[in-house]
């Protein structure tokens, strides 16, 4: 094994004081950014402040920005003994600094700041400050209200950026001045750490919010597909039974015809070995739908309920309590059996939906056979029984729509006049090419 040299080691003392030697460069660059270009940055629109409660805010804060521009501007005139006018014209911006900090967060500090340093530099006396300094009590509120509302706008590092800028005269003068007081510094840290936590809850919300509306979008996308699913099962059997019956209609062909050519011969055997494959190839489709449930195992085999077996349905309906009519106008004829089973599974649906959400009411289910197309309506009045909660996966509705898109027809569903609810479908009996669909 090869010796390593300890005195070629990548790691030496020049590269460990690099990283903290770039830092120190770039940190002019940063509190420029911090306070500079932040402040000439566009307006606040998109967020507000409190959500539902951003108006009841700024009423209040502009209630306390008037207060603070009185006391503020009785401070300067008297105190600092700089007459009424100029204590108004320092006062009044700096006041103003509170409701626009909710638009312009770090200008409206500098407004504050600058009114502040320009008092403090021209007062008279230097009595004013009552062992607050570097601040009046009324600019000391005035601070803890710009970074408490400033630290729940902007982001983290701008909100350190500005409040160190604030602390240090307050820790300047707590270290030099015999007669400063702490609370300053404590009023500021207080105010910054819970702006700083409210941030952090309106975050987590916003986030939260916007997870849920992903979830359930995810949500309707799966029930969409397991919808989607579910026909695709029920309709295997329809496409199985064409695809057999042309399987057995090409191995029969050959035997009605007297001294077939081999031409002949050959081309219905092609149409047969198709249809065996095609056979094949639906039953592993049929695999890889199926679910893994046992009572789709247990009725694999059983064939697909058609409008023949709706008496059937009614008396159940009726069995289980409500009050139900079925009424057929026009002559009865046979369907194409996708439209029979479409049919079948619409009127089940709302059936289905009457029995959860109209306990008690009664029904009437129309079919109308129209020359081309077939019209279902089923109509529940309202409930007299109360209503459980929905304890359903949503899929009823969505199957219908389903179903009826991918005939070509078209579907209403929706509540009635009395309180009751009113599904309203007209399948096309003739063939159609349904409109193709974007996505799920």
């Amino acid at each position: 094994m090869p010796k390593v040299d300890l005195d070629e080691r990548p790691t030496d003392r020049g590269s460990l004081m690099s990283r903290p030697l770039a830092a120190l460069r770039a940190l002019p660059g940063r509190v420029r950014e911090d306070l500079w270009d932040a402040a000439f940055a566009p307006p606040l629109r998109g967020r507000r402040l409190g959500g539902d409660w951003h108006t009841a805010i700024l009423v209040l804060l502009i209630i306390g920005a008037t207060l603070l521009c009185v006391v503020n501007t009785n401070w300067y005139a008297f105190r600092f003994l700089l007459g009424p006018t100029s204590g108004l014209l320092l006062a009044a911006p700096a006041a103003l600094a509170v409701v626009w900090v909710l638009y312009r967060p770090v200008a409206a500090w500098w407004v504050a700041m600058l009114m502040i340093i320009v008092a403090s530099t021209f007062a008279r006396g230097g009595g004013g400050f009552d062992g607050y300094y570097p601040w009046t009590p009324p600019e000391l509120i005035l601070q803890t209200a710009l970074i408490f509302f400033l630290t729940q706008l902007v982001p983290l590092r701008t909100a350190l950026t500005v409040l160190v800028v604030n602390l240090l005269p307050a820790v300047a003068f707590d270290l030099f001045w015999p007669r400063a007081e702490p609370f300053g510094l404590v009023a500021l840290i207080v105010a910054a750490a819970l702006g700083t936590a409210l941030r952090g809850r309106q975050q987590a919300r916003q986030e939260l919010v916007v997870q849920e509306e992903l979830t359930g979008q995810e949500k309707a996308r799966r029930t969409l597909l397991e919808e989607r699913t579910r026909i695709a099962r029920e309709l295997h059997d329809v496409v199985a039974h064409h695809m057999s019956v042309i399987s057995v209609q090409a191995q029969v062909a050959v035997h009605l015809v007297e001294q077939p050519s081999e031409e002949l011969k050959e081309n219905l055997a092609n149409i047969r070995a198709n249809a065996v494959d095609a056979l094949i190839e639906l039953r592993r489709v049929l695999g890889v739908l199926r679910s893994e449930d046992a009572s789709l195992d247990n009725s694999r085999h059983a064939p697909q309920p058609t409008l023949d077996r709706l008496a059937d349905l009614v008396d159940t309906v009726r069995g289980a309590g409500l009050s139900i009519t079925a009424e057929t106008i026009g002559q009865a004829r046979p369907l194409p059996p996708g439209v029979d089973l479409s049919a079948y599974r619409i009127v089940q649906e709302a059936l289905s939906n009457a029995m959860r959400h109209a306990p008690g009411s009664s029904v009437t289910v129309e079919l109308d056979y129209l020359s081309t197309d077939l019209t279902i309506s089923v109509t529940n009045s309202a409930p007299t029984r109360p209503v459980p909660p929905p304890s359903g996966t949503g899929h009823g509705l969505l199957g219908m729509r389903e179903r009826t898109a991918m005939l070509g027809g078209r579907i209403t569903t929706g509540p009635t006049p009395d309180g009751g609810y009113q599904v309203t479908a007209l399948l096309p009996t003739l063939t159609k090419t349904p409109a193709p669909k974007d996505g799920p």
